[in-house]
């Protein structure tokens, strides 16, 4: 039996793996997935959360290949408009992230356990018996689902995962190299007639992460994300000439969700990330939260297994973390709502990701 069984190997799951094998508390970190993603995804790293992993000896790292600045060049129906710095986090992608999570770990012992699906939890006064979708059963202490919006732990325990979200996909994102284009800046081109396209350099690599209002066909019905749609976008939408997308790593679609799940603990399985909230891109606070989040549950979590009161302990974890996800969820609407309006206006600094504006205490 391990103490802590987590499931998910994304930001979350990770940070709360270093955080409680610091701590000398033996975990087991499992992910249906076969092997580790090499995408971009969320791409900012907060004050906050740099303060967690200097505590966990990544930080360093992360420094070395992110950038601590960037210039946000918005333009406007081709046109530039203006330039704005902002500062104060940290631009790296994801996967740069969990690799330097992963390496953390990996030299206290503890590897992800990849290829292996959670199917059932079971659970009583002494421990959680998780069941693997080749049969195998392991034991623990306690069990973490940090395992993503669609939340296999989450659906086990029968907790309900509430708000909207929309069928109908509001970005698409991925991956792609522009060879050409100039990459001292975040490009964010926008035309009046509500649509635009963000391309970010990702430091430490040669490509940028792309973000664009969906390609449509002749009916309005928006097309499925491709190198090609990629290339139409770019061309209508930046009007660079000679500048060829290429070498599409990772291609996805991003539709609006802004749920909660209605709680955050049964018994001895806790919810945490994006298995427990979701919430627009704007603000670049889902990562984040979860980083929070888990260095919160490995607090918690820490007192349970050392100190008196461990029931009650156990409860802080939710009190703590419900009423910041409820904040994160508002504030990121509002600010979604408020950039959909934004990239209409010429003038407006546009603020997509990295924002200068302070996000909600805890986040």
């Amino acid at each position: 039996m391990t103490d802590v069984l987590i499931t998910g190997s994304g930001p979350t799951g990770l940070t709360l793996a270093c955080d409680l094998a610091l701590r000398g508390f033996a975990v087991r970190v499992i992910d249906r997935r076969t092997e580790p993603h090499h995408e971009s995804r969320g791409k900012g790293l907060l004050p906050g959360s740099l303060d967690v992993f200097r505590q966990l000896g990544v930080l360093d790292t992360l420094t070395a290949t992110g950038s601590g600045s960037v210039v946000l060049r918005k333009y406007f129906d081709g046109k530039h408009i203006n330039d704005t710095p902002t500062d104060g986090g940290l631009l790296i992608g994801q996967w740069q992230i969990e690799t330097a999570l992963r390496d953390r770990l990996a030299g206290l012992g503890v590897r992800v356990e990849y290829g292996s699906e959670l199917a059932g939890i079971t659970q009583d006064e002494s421990g959680v018996r998780a069941e693997l979708a080749d049969g195998t059963v392991i034991g623990a202490r306690y069990l973490a689902g940090c395992d993503g919006g669609r939340s296999t732990t989450r659906k086990l325990l029968g907790i309900p995962f509430e708000g909207n979200g929309q069928e109908e996909p509001a970005m698409v994102i991925g991956d792609v190299r522009a060879p050409g284009l100039s990459r001292d800046v975040w490009h964010q081109w926008f035309t009046s007639d509500g649509n635009g396209m963000l391309l970010c350099p990702m430091p430490g690599t040669d490509s940028f992460q792309l973000q664009a209002s969906p390609e449509r066909d002749e009916r309005g019905e928006p097309l499925p994300p491709s190198l090609e749609s990629f290339q139409l976008l770019f061309d209508r939408h930046a009007r660079v000439p000679g500048i060829r997308l290429a070498d599409a790593t990772w291609i996805s679609a991003w539709r609006v969700n802004i749920r909660m799940a209605t709680r955050l603990r049964e018994g001895r399985v806790f919810l945490a990330g994006d298995a427990a909230h979701v919430q627009p891109i704007a603000g670049g606070l889902g990562m984040n939260t979860g980083i929070q989040d888990a260095a919160a549950l490995a607090r918690t979590l820490a007192v349970a297994f050392t100190g008196p009161g461990s029931e009650e302990a156990l409860d802080t974890y939710e009190a703590e973390r419900l009423p910041v996800a409820a904040d994160v969820l508002a504030d990121t609407a509002e600010r979604y709502e408020r950039v959909l309006e934004a990239i209409r206006t010429p003038g407006r600094g546009t603020e997509v990701g990295l924002e200068r504006s302070r996000p909600p205490a805890g986040a």
